[in-house]
């Protein structure tokens, strides 16, 4: 329903002047005192951002590495030939007339055959023009330069020799603490937070709430609900049911007891596969002999033992006893310690002694009252006859008309009413029907050709 404020599109009115009147403008009119809004955009200044930089990217935000699946290996399905035989027609084999050709006759051009008496000279214009002339070698013009080694001192330094100018060594005083524990001499002095400002108090007697008594209602109770109060039983007769009665499709043609499968496929003798028999093994003749020409030729010699070639030990050996002090041992020396004992809160409320009573406030105040089930308000399902007959029509009994069912002349190997005509290459049968159409002139009945596929 919008208008909108552009140019008129009629094909008859060629106003130049927009029309500015829409449907917002027509119903809601403008009001003087409402302000405009306030525009949220931010100003066009350079506002300095104080806060700390993440070294977080948008790359190490978007990347999530993926953990590499190998590619599952697709097996390649077994081909299963189908069976029966190829139709190899094609539209060109059935569209195409053969042609009696007669093989093509060469026109080839006579032999002209030119002899003459004549000597042949075989002696080319190459050979002829281009012939070969004595060419001398040209004497290299190179000028031989002989190194001479020099005969004086090389005296010239190098910036390295000269700026560079040799020092004593001086090492480096050593600023690192000794590596020695520091014994104190004052007492350790135990007292905590927890033990100096911690004050005992004493607890209260816990509160024990009066539990309040039991008392009913003097009202009788309403039992009274919406279903018994809207719910009237009316009688009422089932409804019939609309679906239309299964009546059995059937002929009384006589069957004759061939199908399309029987008339298609006839039985072919089929011939047993040959077994081929296997030979009988026979053991040669003779006794087997074992001996291999590495058991003949071997030839066993007496070899003693390797004996392993070792290094000489130049170990020496002293009566002196072992030191077995070491710095670890000097510097860090078992202190003797004591454990510390827990610091435990004292009891404030002293332990129950006697007999344990297992008597809940539950077990104490607990009245037991004889069960009374409730009445069930359900109706009584009893049918209350009325004499008013049920109105079970509805607007699929009244329009719904049966029809005959119709069976496709198809299914029949010989359909009645039709006469077999041919069959086609594909193997379509056709038949033609006999239907009687009288005309005013003629009262002899036509028949009319109808094609059945079978």
């Amino acid at each position: 329903r919008h208008r909108c404020p552009h140019k008129p599109t009629r094909i008859y009115d060629n106003g130049q002047q927009p029309c500015l009147t829409t449907e917002y403008v027509e119903k809601y009119p403008k009001y003087s005192n409402i302000s405009p809004p306030r525009s949220l955009k931010p100003k066009q200044e350079y506002q300095v951002h104080r806060g700390r930089m993440e070294g977080i990217t948008t790359f190490k935000s978007d990347y999530l590495p993926y953990d590499i699946v190998k590619r599952p290996f697709q097996v390649q399905e077994e081909h299963k030939p189908k069976t029966g035989e190829i139709e190899l027609g094609t539209t060109y084999q059935r569209d195409y007339n053969a042609h009696k050709i007669q093989p093509v006759t060469l026109v080839k051009p006579l032999e002209r055959k030119h002899t003459t008496g004549g000597k042949l000279d075989t002696i080319p214009t190459y050979q002829d023009d281009y012939r070969s002339w004595e060419v001398q070698r040209r004497e290299p013009s190179k000028v031989e330069h002989i190194y001479h080694p020099p005969t004086e001192k090389f005296g010239n330094s190098t910036t390295f020799q000269d700026d560079f100018v040799p020092r004593e060594l001086n090492p480096r005083q050593s600023f690192k603490p000794p590596c020695v524990a520091k014994l104190s001499d004052v007492p350790f002095d135990s007292a905590t937070s927890h033990r100096t400002s911690y004050i005992v108090h004493q607890l209260e007697p816990k509160f024990i709430r009066s539990k309040e008594q039991y008392k009913p209602s003097n009202q009788p109770f309403e039992d009274l609900t919406t279903h018994r109060n809207d719910f009237k039983g009316l009688p009422g007769q089932l409804a019939k049911s609309c679906k239309p009665e299964n009546a059995k499709v059937g002929s009384n043609a006589y069957f004759n007891g061939v199908t399309e499968f029987q008339d298609r496929f006839q039985p072919w003798l089929v011939s047993l596969p040959e077994v081929h028999k296997r030979k009988e093994y026979i053991p040669p003749p003779g006794n087997m002999d074992f001996n291999s020409t590495s058991h003949l030729d071997y030839i066993k010699h007496d070899i003693s033992p390797a004996v392993p070639i070792r290094p000489v030990s130049n170990g020496r050996r002293t009566n002196a006893p072992f030191q077995g002090n070491t710095t670890t041992k000097e510097d860090f020396k078992a202190w003797g310690s004591c454990r510390q004992e827990i610091t435990k809160k004292q009891q404030e409320i002293p332990r129950p002694t006697g007999k344990f009573y297992d008597l809940t406030t539950f077990k104490s105040h607990y009245i037991p009252h004889q069960i009374i089930p409730a009445q069930s308000f359900k109706p009584v399902h009893a049918v209350v006859p009325n004499s008013a007959p049920f109105q079970d029509e509805t607007m699929y009994r009244t329009e719904y008309t049966p029809k005959k069912q119709e069976i496709c002349p198809a299914n029949y190997p010989s359909p009645p009413g039709y006469v077999y005509v041919n069959t086609d290459s594909h193997g379509h049968k056709f038949f033609r029907q006999l239907t009687p159409e009288f005309s005013e002139s003629n009262s002899n009945p036509i028949p009319k050709e109808v094609a059945v596929v079978s």
